[in-house]
């Protein structure tokens, strides 16, 4: 990847998250220069610390944490212990935007909520993350990616009428709503260019998921029209035949919104011919899956493809996570990196950032860190010496890379 000071280089970013939204968010910052200082609790460190998929762990750390804290430093801080207190005030004194997805009312109990950190840095950008926002019935619930997902009406958008409600396999609520928290942020940084003052951004996961089905839901609110499931299972509720995945011989194909004409000369059907207007995809739903659904079967994925080209019908292959690492197109584009892995000298494969910038692209200048495995340098930086250092640590307010049980 190519070296950059980064667009936000300079900024500094408190991070207080744990879990996927908050810390993709301050991960993005951080690809894009920013300083990004993870506050973790001693000992034990944040949740994906010790929580992660298949239990995997990549050099030490669990996978899940390495996926998603790279570009960041590891200040340990017990936010309950008082002798936090001065700490808190002086590393906000000095940064430029807070991150927290903690439950309503807590970030307020441990003395970090926006009223009391704007208070030591009125230029503070503050940014809470959570399920369901700081107001109404649903403030104090549980916001996860699936619980999320079925308050959205989504999952009666997939599948077939007799089927359960299906969510989806993406974590869109979680990743979604990062990406909003961080067009969030750089709106608010931009406007303190303006006023000389930060403010308070809240994001909450059930308004993303929301505004993510615009379409749907503005057909609903406006003409009653809901996504309908056909008995025939399909890929999505409200938009025509043949939208859906297919069998071949060898694997799977999509096919996406098409002319139904133009599918009949790959499949050589001349009912399909016949069905020239756009609505007929909807008005003849259900014998359009029911004719095509094992029509892909006499041929491999790549001569389907190979059809479907020639005369412009929108395909694709259905890849697992092996055939993906091996696509040429995710190799000559560079989509899969090295970033440096908790032990100095071993890498860690991953994805790359998804933007592009010509002049100050996003780069990893360093993996996930070890827990508390920067909490001495911050300290120091923000002017700390050896003595009073060590005293936070003897109290456990702190801990560093030595004292930490996960770290070792």
């Amino acid at each position: 990847m190519v070296e950059s000071a980064g667009a936000l280089d300079g900024l500094v970013v408190l991070d207080a998250t744990q879990m996927l939204a908050g810390p993709l968010a301050a991960t993005r910052l951080g690809d894009l220069g920013a300083d990004v200082i993870k506050i973790e609790p001693p000992r034990t460190g944040e949740f994906n610390r010790t929580h992660g998929f298949e239990d995997v762990r990549i050099h030490g750390e669990m996978s899940t944490f390495t996926a998603v804290n790279r570009n960041k430093r590891s200040l340990t801080l017990d936010l309950k212990h008082p002798q936090a207190r001065d700490v808190i005030e002086d590393v906000v004194g000095r940064a430029d935007v807070f991150l927290q997805n903690f439950r309503h009312g807590t970030a307020d109990r441990l003395g970090v909520g926006y009223d009391r950190l704007r208070e030591i840095n009125p230029r503070l950008v503050y940014c809470s993350i959570s399920g369901y926002g700081s107001f109404g019935p649903y403030r104090d619930r549980p916001g996860q990616d699936l619980v999320v997902q079925g308050y959205s009406g989504s999952m009666f958008s997939v599948g077939s009428a007799e089927d359960p409600p299906e969510p989806g396999a993406l974590w869109a609520a979680d990743v979604m709503t990062g990406y909003q928290a961080v067009i969030g942020i750089l709106a608010a940084l931009r406007a303190r260019e303006t006023s000389g003052r930060g403010q308070h951004v809240e994001i909450d996961m059930l308004s993303v998921v929301l505004d993510a089905q615009l379409q749907e839901l503005v057909t609903f609110l406006n003409a009653g029209r809901a996504p309908t499931r056909t008995h025939e299972r399909s890929a999505h509720a409200s938009i025509p035949a043949p939208y859906g995945v297919y069998r071949t011989s060898d694997s799977w194909i999509t096919i996406a919104m098409s002319p139904l004409p133009a599918l009949g000369e790959v499949l050589n059907d001349d009912r399909l011919r016949s069905l020239t207007d756009y609505n007929d995809g909807h008005i003849h739903k259900d014998e359009v899956y029911a004719r095509i659904k094992n029509a892909f079967i006499g041929k491999t994925t790549a001569e389907w493809m190979a059809l479907c080209d020639t005369v412009n019908v929108w395909a694709g292959p259905v890849y697992d996570y092996a055939d993906l690492a091996e696509d040429p197109h995710a190799l000559a584009t560079g989509l899969f990196v090295e970033q440096p892995g908790a032990i100095e000298g071993l890498s860690v494969r991953t994805v790359r950032p998804p933007l592009r910038l010509s002049d100050s692209p996003p780069t990893i200048r360093r993996g996930a860190p070890v827990l508390g495995g920067d909490t001495r340098a911050i300290l120091e930086s923000l002017g700390y010496n050896d003595d009073r250092i060590d005293a936070l640590i003897e109290a456990g307010a702190v801990s560093d890379a030595v004292t930490s049980a996960v770290a070792s």
